[in-house]
This record gives structure tokens, sequence and C-alpha cells, in this order.
């Protein structure tokens, strides 16, 4: 690995280690904050998995949308903006993909 990665690299992780702190604090102090961010974190973790799910497929948003017969702009959404996403969408994208959904009260 080069030099200039290397930093590349120390410095991300440095600015990633000040947000964890920045956020960690901020949900101590602010409430609403601390809940709204817990959501919306969850919300980016179900967009990220279909993302990975049609990507391991091999297939475009495009060919997905086909599949799916919904429009590209749609599966940006759902993989970009997941917080209004239907239990059934999710169903359906992730038959699609040859998968199937399960849900996990813990």
């Amino acid at each position: 690995m080069q030099k200039e990665e290397k930093e590349t690299i120390t410095k991300g992780k440095k600015e990633m280690s000040d947000l964890k702190k920045y956020v960690t604090q901020r949900k101590q102090v602010d409430s609403e904050f601390a809940e709204n961010y817990d959501i919306g974190y969850q919300n980016f973790k179900i967009g990220i998995l279909l993302k990975r799910l049609r990507e391991k497929s091999g297939l475009t948003q495009e060919e997905l949308a086909l599949k799916l017969k919904t429009k590209k702009s749609v599966i940006s959404r759902i993989e970009n903006h997941s917080e209004d996403i239907k239990l059934s969408t999710i169903g359906r994208y992730a038959r699609t993909l040859g998968r199937r959904i399960r849900i996990e009260v813990v």
C-alpha cells in the first residue's frame, strides 16, 4: 500500500471516529435527535442491503425495475431513501431476486 493511500485511510478513520463521538454526544443531550438518528440509520441499512442483493444478483436498477414492472427511479428511491418503503414492496423486491424476507422481533 502506498504512503498516500495509508494517509487517506488513516484520515478517513479519524474523521469517522470524530463523527461517532459527535453522534454519541448529541444523542446523550437530544432525545429527539437520538430517536430520529436510530430510525434513519435502520432505514439506511435496509436500502444498502437491498442494493447489495441486487448487485450480487448481477442486475442493474433498470433490469430489476423491468422484472418488478416499475421504473428505475422507484428502485433508486428504494435503495437510497428507504424510509417509506412498504413491507410488501420489500417482499416483492426480495422474491424477484430469488430471496425471501424474515422479520425478527428481539
